[in-house]
């Protein structure tokens, strides 16, 4: 699977961005799909997840309702829809997907096979 992140940019405190990771293949629902982020200086902390199949949804308490994961399975997307973004949300955000993961690991980076080459989102206060 190969995955093309894209939708970043600046926006000010308090905007609005769209991020979408486009999946190769054709199998795309039989993986979960994880958005991820890192801030300079700091690890790679997850942000939200759509597992596979059925699709349930799971985001990081910092990003609950304000956040929104969607996965299109006929165009082979992950859409990572956030609102009132913050400053602390600065950070390139990387998109995920791993066939096999389990829910209880779905928030570990280190579960998933396959990442795209992440988005620069930048949040100006």
């Amino acid at each position: 699977v190969q995955l093309q992140a894209s939708g970043g940019g600046l926006v000010q405190a308090g905007g609005s961005l769209r991020l979408s990771c486009a999946a190769s293949g054709s199998t795309f629902r039989a993986y979960t799909m994880g958005w991820f982020r890192q801030a300079p200086g700091k690890e790679r902390e997850f942000v939200s997840a759509a597992f596979r199949s059925g699709g349930s949804t799971y985001y990081s308490d910092s990003v609950k309702g304000r956040f929104t994961i969607s996965r299109d399975n006929a165009k082979n997307t992950v859409y990572l829809q956030m609102n009132s973004l913050k400053p602390e949300d600065t950070a390139v955000y990387f998109c995920a997907a791993d066939r096999g993961i389990i829910l209880s690991s779905i928030s570990r980076a280190d579960q998933y096979d396959y990442w795209g080459q992440g988005t620069q989102v930048t949040v100006s206060s």
